[in-house]
């Protein structure tokens, strides 16, 4: 049945994942960013399962209340992109095509470097490979500033408090993408707020920024991969982006999307399909 929601146990983990497409379609992963849910993919999805493919957008650690474990260790990439690989088999989808955005894509990026087998194809929308951006954070001035803002979410208890302050207001203007329209409807920004502002949502989904780590090595990634980058995003400059090349060894795509702002899968659904179904085809 299309549009289903499965409730899938991944040890004492249970993850909320949403799936449609015909059931014996060409499985497409579809993960989720900060501060989103699988609900972020949903003008995406209908143009992937009319091309015949089976789409599963898992609500990831934190996000689901049923896999909201509290200890921040929990969120590290590595356990992360394992966690994914075993959704991934309890889904009985032993490989598919993946795409990410967001804190997504980095999941995407390291599942796709650490577990290749698992993985079809590699989209990675918004964030670079993360070898990529940790060189431009540490070369590159705009790069520190742009990400200036996650120092406010790495403390914990304030981060909190100003994100849902107001009525979640900073949270809000978060998505609604400043002075540019984000294409983020004001129905789905009242549904993410209604998810992190459950108790320990919030911190959940901060403890991904809170578990981060320098010394987390993801390696040159070889799967066929195409990298999508908006000019209007606020969090990822063009040095991080265009530096992404130097980190995959196999096919590789950039596809710049000109006015877009960092929320593509909502704002530009039609061409972020588009490159979706270009990478799968020749994958």
């Amino acid at each position: 049945m299309p549009g289903e929601l499965l409730r899938v146990d991944v040890g004492d983990l249970t993850f909320d994942v949403r799936v449609d497409g015909p059931e014996d379609g060409r499985p497409v992963l579809l993960l989720h960013g900060f501060p989103e849910t699988s609900a972020s993919w949903a003008a995406v999805t209908p143009l992937l399962t009319q091309a015949g493919l089976r789409t599963y957008a898992p609500d990831q650690l934190g996000y689901s209340p049923g896999a909201r474990p509290g200890d921040v260790e929990a969120y590290a990439m590595q356990n992360l992109a394992q966690v994914t690989a075993n959704l991934m088999t309890a889904l009985e989808i032993p490989v598919a095509d993946v795409v990410g955005h967001d804190w997504g894509a980095n999941v995407a990026w390291t599942l796709a470097a650490w577990h290749p087998d698992r993985v079809r194809s590699l989209t990675a929308v918004s964030v670079p490979h993360p070898a990529a951006y940790t060189a431009a954070y540490r070369a590159d001035p705009e790069q520190r500033e742009r990400s200036s803002y996650i120092r406010l979410f790495w403390q914990e208890g304030k981060a909190e408090e100003v994100l849902l302050a107001d009525d979640a207001r900073r949270l809000r203007r978060m998505l609604a993408g400043g002075e540019q329209a984000s294409g983020v409807s004001a129905e789905a920004i009242d549904e993410y707020v209604a998810v992190l502002s459950a108790p320990g949502a919030l911190t959940a989904a901060l403890n991904w920024y809170r578990a981060m780590s320098s010394d987390t090595r993801v390696d040159p990634v070889g799967v066929p991969t195409t990298y999508v980058w908006s000019d209007g995003d606020v969090a990822i400059g063009r040095t991080a982006a265009e530096a992404c090349a130097n980190h995959v060894t196999g096919d590789y795509r950039f596809v710049e999307l000109a006015g877009v702002t960092h929320w593509i899968p909502e704002q530009a659904p039609e061409q972020l399909a588009r490159a979706i179904l270009d990478r799968i085809a020749s994958s």
